[in-house]
């Protein structure tokens, strides 16, 4: 019976051991000593020049699958079978993120990508890249970083996602349980590969250029709502579309806008990039009537990029989508209401493009990054840390690396956040609601746009990291008596890294928009 105990108390040494060694290895960083930080003040206005690219980041999805009970779930106990398209004897599944776990693909609709576009002005080299993902790690993104050669000149690489929900898993969180992560570690290598490329095509594609500025802050308003109070939008688009000063030719544009791109929704089960889809196939190739060319596009590589979409910014199944040129309503998530979505904003995007408001051929870039360090203040963030689902490294104790940067482009303004924030740090408008935890004023004031500089500020939402929703401390609200009469808690603090994540983002981005601005 001694031997017996023996034995069993060292098989359980072992195992703790074996845990704890596990968890240790999820937690460890990844990039020990790294550090983005970067600062270049240039008050000496060269020519420009641009650059763009795109290349596919389309997962493939070998196998096919009959949804038994139509819960848009994989689940072999409910009945639902599959067709095993490369023979191997397995399901296959290429888990879709969003919404929920077990949402396996069955198809694609259409191309997901890596779009590259670069401004160079002779001193610095800025590469901005989207994803048509919900979103990518900063450890990922260095691990991109590292790979672009010294040669291409690359000065600093922004990666961002444009938070589609109907693409694969880059996150780990929507596997086929909540104990599984969703990433596909050969997609993942592929995906990173494909930004290389992206990156390095679109340096090669660089041409002296100039960039034409246009906005419309008003006509998009009505293709989103926010599903909590405040009410507060980021719902103008701003663009910027380059030109070939040697030949007219239109190098490409970038649309901004901040929306969830969930317009198809939970029951959706092909890859998509959902609405940015058809405002890139727009703008490029003209919005089409049936068969007929209604609205000229102008050509190049549109490249979509999302701003602040905490709050939340949706295109909910309870609001109607116009076709814009038939008048028809389309309410349920379907392709012919993200269509529609997507030629309203195309529409919108072509005519402000039109009557720029401003020309710029020459321009000073200046830029700062900084690297922070932010704390998990999650009970789920920091369990799907320890068991690697969430697929990130750590700094310290739940503590994570991110970033944040600032740069100009003349009269442009830009800011990256690196997560889902809420309109109301971005444009203003926090409350301090009866109901709240913390018993506070607000405390993310002033609001971004009001400390940015220039005439066209842009802001760049899920830039360079995921670190989920970023609420105003003043409004957040966990426990009971909830904030504006509501039964329960809202949606939002559940997928936050903590309550101190927004004034820590707030706090340094002040900090370095102020010293942007004193260059």
């Amino acid at each position: 019976m001694k031997t017996f105990l023996k034995g069993l108390g060292l098989l359980i040494l072992v195992l703790i051991i074996g845990v704890l060694f596990w968890f240790h290895s999820n937690l460890k960083d990844r990039n020990p000593g790294y550090k983005a930080d970067l600062k270049i003040l240039n008050n000496k206005p060269s020519a420009l020049k641009a650059g763009f690219a795109a290349f596919p980041i389309t997962p493939e999805v070998p196998d096919r699958w009959v949804d038994k009970n139509k819960d848009a779930e994989y689940h072999p106990e409910d009945g639902d079978t599959f067709t095993d398209g490369n023979g191997n004897g397995v399901f296959d599944g290429v888990w879709i993120a969003g919404f929920g776990n077990s949402r396996a693909a069955n198809g694609i609709h259409d191309d997901v990508w890596a779009r590259t576009m670069v401004v160079d002005d002779g001193k610095t080299r800025l590469a901005i890249v989207v994803l048509d993902a919900i979103g990518f790690m900063n450890d990922d993104i260095i691990d991109i970083r590292k790979q672009i050669p010294a040669e291409a000149g690359v000065t600093y690489t922004i990666v961002s996602s444009t938070h589609t929900h109907e693409s694969a898993d880059l996150l780990g969180l929507w596997g086929d349980s909540h104990f599984k992560s969703g990433i596909n570690k050969k997609y993942m290598a592929y995906v990173k590969d494909q930004v290389v490329k992206s990156v390095l095509s679109a340096v090669k594609n660089i041409r002296p250029a100039s960039l034409e500025i246009s906005e419309d802050l008003t006509g998009a308003s009505n293709l989103l709502i926010d599903t909590r109070k405040p009410e507060v939008f980021d719902s103008g688009l701003r663009l910027i579309k380059a030109i070939d000063k040697e030949n007219g030719a239109t190098l490409g544009s970038l649309v901004a806008w901040a929306d969830h791109p969930e317009t198809l929704w939970s029951d959706n089960l092909l890859i998509s990039s959902d609405f940015p889809h058809y405002v890139r196939e727009g703008v490029e190739k003209g919005v089409f009537k049936g068969d007929s060319l209604a609205k000229k596009g102008i050509g190049g590589i549109a490249v979509y990029i999302n701003g602040a979409v905490g709050g939340l910014m949706t295109t909910h199944p309870r609001l109607a989508i116009k076709d814009p040129f038939t008048g028809k309503e389309f309410k349920e998530p379907t392709f012919e209401k993200t269509e529609a979505q997507g030629k309203q904003l195309a529409l919108l995007a072509l005519n402000a493009m039109e009557k720029p408001a401003e020309k710029i051929d020459t321009a000073a870039i200046s830029l700062i990054v900084k690297t922070l360090y932010l704390p998990i203040d999650n009970k789920m963030f920091e369990l799907g840390t320890a068991l690697g689902i969430l697929d990130r490294g750590t700094t310290g104790w739940m503590r994570v690396r991110s970033e944040i940067s600032v740069f100009k482009i003349g009269p442009l303004s830009f800011a990256t956040i690196p997560g889902e924030v809420y309109p109301e740090i971005i444009n203003g408008g926090i409350e301090a609601p009866e109901g709240q935890d913390y018993k506070i004023s607000p405390v993310e004031v002033p609001c971004v746009r009001e400390m940015m500089q220039g005439k066209y500020k842009f802001i760049f939402g899920l830039a360079n990291d995921e670190i989920g929703y970023i609420v105003p401390k003043s409004q957040w609200d966990e426990k009971a008596p909830f904030t504006y009469k509501k039964d329960g808690a809202p949606y939002g603090e559940g997928n936050s890294m903590g309550p101190e994540t927004g004034p820590e983002l707030h706090k340094n981005l002040k900090e370095i928009l102020t010293e942007l601005n004193q260059r």
